[in-house]
């Protein structure tokens, strides 16, 4: 395994690279949610890139840039367990040469609801972000979480509408035994907030029962977000747009536990359609 941290490093590195190119991209702090990306990516690909930057442009002015856990030594032996062929580490200098960029990618409406609503700036970044580095990787492929769903959708809205060229492959959540979504932020949560977390996860199933019941699935839902601060908790159509009657949906949660944020979301199938 290759690690580099300037362009000129990259794009030979990137030169050596033989047959179809896929890339993994994180913020470090590896967990087996992105264990599980590298897995699947390296299936599909015959050369396998990760990216470990901390994007600042996406952290508002009160959130955890700086707290956010960076563990670089650990998370390259993930990268070299899981098979990756070369580790892209930059510093912001290196992404961003001029200082905070000037011209970012607007995400459109749906990046100033749900997340964007309590995050402002926050999907102009990560599009920014992510349009950079597969420019900078030539990637074929790109995988994502589906834990990050709503950014997931405006990667793939991104990619579609401005012909990148890159395949966005969706991945889905990978969870702890007891349900709660793998994240880098879980690791903030003291043994009392860690139970309480666990609202998320168990607001998405009950939610999703309901659903297949015929019975309300935000009421529902909601009356188990306990112990937590939900920021909201949303039923949308799978690309986000209003939930529909009947058929495939998406149940999204976020809610604060002490001081630290966390999200979710969960496939729901609504009446008797099926």
């Amino acid at each position: 395994m290759n690690l580099v941290t300037s362009r000129a490093d990259l794009e030979v590195a990137r030169g050596r690279a033989d047959g179809r190119v896929a890339v993994v991209m994180t913020m470090g702090a590896l967990h087996d949610g992105h264990a599980t990306l590298m897995r699947e990516a390296r299936k599909h690909a015959d050369f396998l890139i990760a990216t470990i930057f901390v994007n600042p442009l996406q952290f508002g002015p009160t959130e955890d840039f700086q707290r956010y856990p960076r563990t670089l030594d650990a998370d390259l032996e993930i990268c070299r367990a899981e098979g990756v062929d070369l580790v892209f580490a930059p510093t912001p200098d290196v992404m961003y040469p001029e200082g905070e960029p000037s011209i970012l990618i607007d995400p459109g409406p749906l990046g100033v609801e749900l997340e964007g609503a309590v995050r402002p700036g926050h999907f102009a970044g990560v599009l920014t972000v992510v349009c950079k580095l597969l420019h900078l990787t030539g990637a074929d492929a790109a995988f994502f979480g589906e834990k990050d769903y709503q950014q997931l959708t405006l990667i793939k809205a991104m990619a579609r509408t401005l012909d990148l060229g890159v395949e966005i492959v969706g991945v889905p959540t990978v969870r702890e035994a007891d349900g709660l979504a793998m994240s880098s932020r879980n690791r903030y949560l003291s043994a009392d907030e860690r139970t309480l977390a666990l609202a998320l996860s168990r607001a998405l199933r009950a939610g999703a029962a309901a659903a297949l019941a015929g019975g309300d699935v935000l009421a529902t839902a909601g009356a188990e977000l306990t112990g937590v601060q939900p920021d909201y908790l949303e039923l949308r159509a799978p690309d986000l747009g209003p939930a529909p009657e009947t058929g495939e949906a998406r149940l999204l949660v976020a809610a604060r536990v002490g001081t630290t944020r966390l999200i979710d979301n969960t496939h729901i199938h609504l009446g008797s359609d099926r």
